[in-house]
């Protein structure tokens, strides 16, 4: 008995071994494909645009994130940041804004759709 226990056991730990690695190629796969990646970063990638619009985008879907799991207000002009924003200019500031509002609605809708 205890001759095959010590020839049944390196082969019960050869098939685990070999079962976990033809899974991890597939793991893998999915991972690295490009379709599932843009899927998942489309929406939360900012459109092309000045610094300050991408910073407002970014900043929108995290205020918009914040606000949902500490059950604040839903509003993005409620927000802390749309109300002083932080860039100097009055160009900047209104797109700052418009980005910021893009961007926390987009995370909205992206929770809401989830």
């Amino acid at each position: 008995m205890k001759k095959l226990t010590q020839l049944v056991t390196p082969l019960v730990a050869a098939v685990w071994m070999l079962g976990a690695s033809t899974f991890a190629p597939a793991q893998n796969a999915m991972q690295n494909n490009p379709i599932v990646k843009e899927a998942a970063q489309d929406w939360s990638t900012p459109p092309a645009g000045s610094q300050q619009a991408k910073q407002g985008y970014k900043d929108g879907i995290e205020a918009a994130k914040l606000d949902t799991m500490v059950k604040r207000k839903i509003d993005a002009k409620a927000s802390h940041l749309y109300a002083h924003p932080p860039v100097k200019g009055n160009d900047a500031v209104n797109e700052y804004r418009q980005s910021f509002e893009a961007g926390y609605n987009t995370a909205l809708a992206h929770t809401a759709a989830s």
